[in-house]
């Protein structure tokens, strides 16, 4: 090897390059870990994600916790078809939706009309 007739520049120029590969290849392992351990998470560890996850046909735009225990959690859903009751059980690995109930909303009464005289 002829270490003697390597001019700066080109030392310069392979180590930038060198450095510029390493922090590509190191940022997309650190990218691609961290969006599986999300994953992951959100469909064993976060039911609360889960539900979203779970039932992608009831459009649901709300959940509210009712009651959380270890094994099973209960919600209160707001869907497009108005508000449903869901319960999650957690099986050998994953949750999975044990119960759903639609609810029946009671008509809000409406407002008297204020009088002009």
């Amino acid at each position: 090897m002829e270490i003697h007739k390597l001019s700066r520049g080109k030392f310069l120029h392979t180590v930038g390059w060198g450095l510029m590969a390493s922090i590509i290849v190191v940022g997309a392992a650190a990218g691609i870990g961290r969006a599986t351990m999300n994953l992951g998470a959100a469909l064993t560890d976060k039911p609360d994600i889960a539900i979203y996850l779970l039932l992608p046909d009831e459009g649901l735009r709300s959940i509210e916790v009712l009651k959380e225990e270890e094994t099973e959690r209960h919600y209160m859903a707001e869907s497009k078809d108005g508000p449903k009751f869901i319960i999650l059980k957690k099986g050998e690995t994953e949750w999975y939706v044990s119960h759903i109930e639609k609810l029946h909303v009671a008509p809000t009464p409406e407002e008297p009309e204020a009088e002009t005289e």
